[in-house]
């Protein structure tokens, strides 16, 4: 594919913006869809700056509105669309399962019309999946095999208790999950994420359009939002780090996340755009290492010349999160030739280093936010 048209839902987004960037540098021409919902955007001027200045074209619109996403995509014309628009956040989605709903199911069939109605050109759509819908992931018994881990129980987190176990309640050791592992989404917005899997896929059976889909593990980087609460744990200790509070450790602190940086996301993403043929298998994207919550707080502490002991382990535990989280990469490295560019050192140090200079900005902006 050269040249291509692309469309990018979410595209003034954190991986969205990125991506539009990346694409129109390689000769796309590009259209990004995007609400500019304030919970992500306020106070975090650069991915729009970064639109502006690759000259990628911003159309302002919500993905629920069917009449928009037409208009959108009809002038758009593109050959491929990347589905990024999504409602984000474990916690949340328990609060707003209605808004989730729209946004990831509705928002997705609106897509799926629009295309259907007003892209016959279309040959491609790639979407940015999730890691949430495994729930707890896979993991082998004491003999090594393969088996189902149970949801964990309230009653025994609270007592702090807090390990994966098979029905008999036998403790489990997890290992790389991959797309062979079943589904089993333990919360709202890991089920709104699966649905938009099944109803892409579903849709264009028997058409000449090929679905793919990246299952994204914990993406951070430079560029995160600071304020959101809802987005990356990673930026969220940035700025707590920077504001001299101490960091709260949910658990026992040894909860295990595998962070990719966004730039490798970004590169993956561009890569299933331009491959001579779209890989049909869902791929898992990640660093393929784990590192403990509690680790990486650490050292990002110690990056910004904090001690490590400034965090607290609470005990404390959310419903919808899992214990352990690890991506089994080897099909993206096959069936797509990406690996991961960057270390977990080095990209803990350009998140630590942008977040220095970005971290005052963002927070004159949500103070002069509170005050309107």
């Amino acid at each position: 594919m050269t040249q291509p048209r692309a469309f990018i839902t979410g595209g003034a987004g954190f991986i969205g913006s990125r991506l539009a960037a990346r694409l129109v540098d390689q000769g796309a021409e590009v259209t990004v869809f995007d609400s500019f919902l304030p919970q992500v955007h306020a106070g975090n001027p650069g991915n729009r700056a970064r639109l502006e200045a690759c000259g990628a074209r911003i159309v302002e619109g919500d993905i629920r509105d069917r009449a928009a996403v037409d208009n959108a995509l009809r002038e758009a014309a593109p050959d491929i669309v990347y589905h990024l628009a999504a409602e984000t956040g474990t916690g949340q989605s328990f609060d707003l399962p209605a808004r989730y709903s729209e946004v990831n199911v509705m928002g997705t069939a609106h897509l799926i019309e629009a295309v259907r109605s007003h892209g016959p050109q279309v040959r491609r759509i790639v979407l940015a999946g999730t890691r949430a819908v495994y729930g707890e992931g896979a993991h082998v018994d004491a003999e090594g095999r393969l088996v189902t881990a149970s949801a964990r129980d309230d009653d025994a987190m609270a007592s702090g208790d807090f390990e994966v176990r098979d029905a008999r309640g036998t403790v489990l050791t997890p290992v790389a999950t991959n797309a062979d592992c079943s589904v089993a989404p333990a919360s709202i917005y890991a089920s709104s994420k699966l649905m938009q899997e099944y109803l892409l896929q579903q849709a264009f059976w028997g058409t000449g359009v090929a679905v793919g889909v990246l299952r994204l593990q914990n993406v951070f980087g430079p560029g995160q939002s600071l304020n959101n609460p809802y987005t990356g744990v990673l930026s969220i200790f940035c700025r707590q780090i920077q504001e001299g509070a101490t960091l709260a450790i949910f658990e026992d602190g040894e909860i295990t996340r595998d962070f990719v940086l966004v730039d490798d996301v970004v590169r993956a993403f561009a890569m299933m755009g331009s491959a001579a043929e779209m890989p049909g298998e869902i791929l898992d994207i990640g660093s393929g290492q784990t590192a403990t919550i509690r680790d990486i707080a650490g050292r990002l502490l110690e990056l910004f010349g904090a001690s490590r002991d400034r965090l607290r382990v609470t005990g404390a535990f959310r419903p919808g999160d899992v214990r352990h989280a690890l991506a089994d990469i080897s099909r993206a490295r096959d069936r797509l030739g990406w690996t991961p560019e960057v270390t977990l050192d080095e990209g803990l140090a350009r998140l630590v280093e942008w977040s220095r200079t970005t971290a005052g900005t963002e927070a004159e902006a949500a103070t002069a936010r509170v005050g309107a």
